[in-house]
């Protein structure tokens, strides 16, 4: 059964709230330390391979997060407040970090995934942002699991993009660009935090409804 889509505020606030958790501004400095003095097609591969990593883990969560759940014996409704916390947390941490200046701290000698894989997971692939998509997949039939992943890719491409002009935008924003969009993707995701978790409590306890 293909079931039925959710109303499109329901992708839209995915999506925001991905990107917010991604927090790719936070990501840029990391990611030009790792680089190090790589050639531009090193760069390039190494941006791709790290967005790659990225989709695959959020697709696994998109794809097996009921089961998941199902086998821990956790109701959607606990896992809404658990997740709403988690990325509450996270918002409150955005809204209060500082974003240094990036300066290149990785050696070129360093293998591929050896820099990679902490960029990918848990930095941007983190619990924060596998939560967000199996809240977003829940109790879906595949049609909504395609816009989900389709959502999922848009998001990853946006991330790949930044990546691969990570120095330009490191340029133009400087530390105080970095921090101010910081902050506005925390409050952003600290919003949706929140609504997830009313959704969650009222599920839990109807009289609160």
């Amino acid at each position: 059964m293909a079931g039925e889509l959710q109303h499109w505020t329901h992708y839209t606030h995915f999506a925001l709230a991905l990107i917010a958790v991604l927090d790719p501004f936070m990501a840029i400095p990391v990611y030009l330390g790792m680089r190090g003095g790589r050639s531009e097609a090193e760069h390039l591969r190494l941006a791709r391979l790290a967005t790659l990593i990225v989709l695959a883990v959020l697709i696994g969560a998109a794809l097996g997060g009921d089961a998941l759940l199902e086998f821990i014996g956790t109701s959607m409704a606990s896992f809404r407040v658990a997740g709403g916390l988690v990325l509450l947390l996270m918002a409150l941490a955005m809204l209060h970090s500082r974003v240094g200046d990036p300066g290149p701290t990785g050696s070129e000698d360093d293998g591929d995934l050896a820099n990679v894989v902490p960029l990918a997971i848990p930095l941007l692939a983190g619990p924060g942002a596998i939560s967000t998509v199996m809240i977003a997949a829940e109790g879906g039939g595949w049609l909504n699991h395609v816009v989900v992943i389709a959502a999922i890719a848009l998001v990853c491409l946006i991330l790949w993009l930044m990546l691969r002009l990570a120095l330009p935008i490191s340029r133009l924003l400087g530390s105080a660009g970095f921090n101010i969009a910081n902050r506005l993707l925390g409050l952003l995701l600290a919003a949706i935090s929140v609504e997830w978790m009313a959704d969650g409590l009222r599920a839990l306890f109807p009289a609160l409804g």
